[in-house]
């Protein structure tokens, strides 16, 4: 099945709903699927091997994501932030390719290579004006969907890819076809070249629901368009999310009435951030959702029900809960697992390996599922005896003190719930001594004062172990956050070696 299937069954089944909204244009649904045909035949014609995308959120990404996948061609959505440098040589890797978006830029950069290139605006007249075209053969759902580059940190991206079995077995499984009524209207402000874009997007037009994106993420603009288009979902990160409160607690607060639910994910989410947003949007249900690149994106859900009932009870073991990622989908297997890969009971933490048909665990390079199909997330965490899914971190992020491991996550929980700290990291540092030391860096809540290093040792020392205790603490304005919220903390650790 291929997953141009879910755009042709909305338009086939209301061809004039309205299917995309962006920069205060409407499209249909017929209109889209017009546009990916187009898309299609205009690939046919240049012969190109990848449709890539240089740009924000737009029609055009969609057009062009459908008209790949009817074209048998990947559909390869670039990080437009990318330095010079690194965009040039992502490029080389898919070239000849159909881009959209920054003609200039990529013309400046690869002048040499026989790509074509399509601003926004004459990408998606030339699709619509080559929408009457003969259909393709497309792909019968083995071929790769979508290739999306991880963000390398010391060696060159990897080239992620998502096959159409993949993704189609992550939407049937999530997804009712056509289950949205016709005033339903999702709010998406992720980048296009996350895998949360993409599964937004999929899973939208599935459900039928109406897409309203924000090409650029500021609160103001989100609660602005929330507000007018009556949206019902949302989709946020945690730095998203901390903005938009904070907007919210300086007056900014247009009728939400309509915001029936908000998923979030793609970082780790404060505790003292979430209830904050329970209690702010009291009407609204909030899911948790956990996934990678590499898993077609979610294989974990906190659902509404399961974040009030932690909110709200007194029940320490429940309200814990928040802290998690919820359970893993019943279509996806979970196991955790020691370093030298024996499964691990609940309670025990170790490195995250998933298993079921949406995990693709697959790269142009290589495969990374091991014979059984399991693929190691390299997200350390543990299962509780209930089933919830609780992070620690990345599996690379783990402190090693004298031979103990150490989560950074244990050390930040305890340091955030100090009433002056809106944010702590805790990361690996050199040490003569035990080889790895803690470090710990904090931002201090705007108007308070900063406690000492004294008091943030002696509060770690009392909840954890002396082990855990911070050997150096820094105060910073602000943490290192990418796009989608994810912590960086390799630019961290740089701060401890001034």
């Amino acid at each position: 099945m291929n997953i141009a299937l879910f755009l042709e069954m909305a338009a086939e089944a209301a061809p004039d709903r309205i299917g995309l909204v962006c920069d205060g244009q409407r499209w249909t649904y017929a209109q889209l699927l017009a546009g990916a045909r187009g898309a299609a035949a205009l690939l046919r014609e240049t012969g190109c091997t990848h449709v890539a995308l240089l740009d924000e959120s737009s029609e055009a990404a969609a057009m062009a994501m459908f008209g790949a996948a009817l074209a048998g061609v990947a559909y390869v959505p670039l990080n437009y932030r990318l330095a010079d440098a690194d965009l040039a040589a992502l490029i080389g890797r898919i070239s000849p390719a159909l881009i959209v978006g920054d003609a200039d830029r990529v013309r400046r950069l690869c002048p040499s290579l026989e790509n074509r290139l399509f601003d926004r605006a004459s990408f998606v007249a030339e699709a619509l004006a080559h929408a009457d075209a003969a259909a393709g053969d497309g792909d019968d759902g083995e071929g790769v969907a979508i290739q999306l580059f991880t963000s390398g940190t010391t060696a060159a991206p990897k080239a992620a890819i998502l096959r159409h079995a993949n993704l189609v077995s992550y939407i049937l499984g999530t997804v009712e076809f056509g289950a949205a009524p016709e005033n339903d209207a999702a709010l998406v402000s992720v980048p296009p070249y996350h895998i949360a874009g993409i599964a937004a997007l999929l899973s939208s037009i599935y459900a039928m629901r109406r897409i309203l994106l924000l090409p650029a993420f500021e609160p103001k603009a989100w609660l602005d368009l929330a507000a007018t288009e009556r949206a019902s979902n949302a989709f946020v990160v945690p730095t998203m999310l901390a903005r938009i409160i904070d907007t919210m607690d300086k007056g900014h607060r247009p009728d939400l009435s309509s915001l029936r639910a908000i998923a979030y994910g793609g970082g780790k989410m404060p505790t003292e951030l979430i209830r904050q947003a329970l209690d702010l949007f009291p009407q609204t249900g909030f899911t948790n959702a956990y996934g990678l690149t590499e898993t077609s994106s979610t294989i974990a859900l906190l659902g509404p029900e399961e974040h009030r009932a932690a909110h709200e009870t007194d029940d320490p073991a429940v309200r814990a809960r928040l802290g998690s990622v919820g359970r893993p989908l019943p279509t996806v297997e979970i196991e955790i697992r020691d370093e030298d890969g024996r499964a691990l009971p609940a309670g025990e933490a170790g490195e995250i390996y998933v298993r079921g048909d949406q995990v693709s665990g697959e790269y142009r390079e290589r495969s990374a599922l091991d014979a059984q199909g399991w693929f190691p997330t390299r997200d350390a965490g543990y299962l509780d005896a209930e089933g919830y899914l609780f992070l620690s971190g990345r599996a690379d992020d783990v402190i090693v003190r004298g031979g103990e491991n150490i989560s950074p996550g244990e050390i930040e929980d305890v340091v955030a719930a100090h009433p002056a700290i809106a944010e702590a990291a805790a990361v690996a540092i050199p040490s003569h001594e035990w080889g790895e030391a803690v470090g710990l860096i904090v931002v201090p809540r705007v108007g308070q004062a900063a406690p000492s290093d004294d008091e943030l040792k002696e509060m770690v020392r009392a909840r954890l172990r002396s082990s855990r205790v911070p050997e150096r603490v820094l105060f910073a304005d602000a943490l290192p956050y990418n796009e989608m919220g994810k912590l960086l903390r390799r630019e961290i650790k740089k701060l401890f070696l001034d």
